[in-house]
């Protein structure tokens, strides 16, 4: 075998353990967030690296269902959810 096909191989394993744990690294919490915007609702969950990145990537995915242009969107992440489901210790009244 070839010096240049081990070090290929090396290198593309190296490339998928750090893929791998980049991964795994930004899904330690996870949030489920149901809002309620001019009558409608929806619940979306997600993931982050805490507890807050995740609560904001679930309202972000919620009011993308929910609102049409950027004032839409704004007024949308604006309200308080009506349910909010954290896995972890979430603090409340981060402001969102």
């Amino acid at each position: 075998m070839s010096k240049s096909a081990v070090l290929g191989g090396v290198f593309v394993l190296a490339m998928l353990g750090l893929i791998w744990y980049a991964s795994a690294s930004l899904s330690k919490h996870s949030c489920e967030i149901c809002i309620t915007y001019e009558g409608r609702s929806a619940c979306r969950k997600a993931e982050g690296a805490t507890s807050d990145e995740a609560r904001r990537t679930a309202i972000d995915l919620a009011c993308a269902m929910l609102a049409s242009g950027m004032t839409d969107s704004l007024g949308c992440q604006r309200t308080q959810p009506s349910s909010v489901t954290c896995d972890g210790a979430y603090a409340a009244g981060s402001g969102r």
